[in-house]
């Protein structure tokens, strides 16, 4: 829900601008993913699958396929922080993706062709922060709201 200023310009609710940040950084860390230094091991960067041993900030396992996934992840929270609806459910659905990859770097083994993307035990770790901070972020920062437009 985005509020006029005396210029008349819309000003961003707390969701918006949450998704806004959360897409934001999500593109700058798409883009540093292909970046040699910033990534170590760089010239082992494969497009997709386990064998990639490009390191984002040399913790993070990376591969073209994880960096593009990274940058549309920020497009879409970009994009949907256009409407207070919108950001809202980049940020929870988008959680509850980033808990399902999650579960899924938990479940499939490190060095199987199933770890596609590729992940990690820092990616695991970063997803499980991710997915319950999105969350979070789209449960208290619209806390509320439903019953004020009911």
């Amino acid at each position: 829900m985005a509020t006029h200023t005396s210029t008349g310009i819309a000003a961003r609710s707390n969701v918006q601008k949450a998704s806004l940040a959360v897409g934001a950084v999500f593109l700058l860390v798409g883009v540093l993913g292909f970046v040699p230094g910033i990534t170590a091991n760089f010239d082992q960067l494969h497009f997709a699958g386990h064998h990639s041993e490009a390191m984002l900030l040399g913790l993070f396992q990376v591969s073209a396929l994880h960096n593009i996934v990274h940058l549309l992840f920020g497009a879409a929270g970009i994009a949907l922080a256009r409407t207070a609806a919108g950001a809202r459910s980049f940020l929870l659905y988008g959680g509850i993706i980033y808990l399902v990859l999650f579960v899924y770097g938990l479940v499939v083994p490190q060095d199987s062709a199933g770890n596609f993307v590729p992940l990690n035990g820092f990616d695991n770790g970063l997803h499980l922060l991710l997915g319950v901070g999105m969350v979070a972020l789209a449960l208290v920062l619209t806390k509320g709201h439903a019953r004020a437009r009911a």
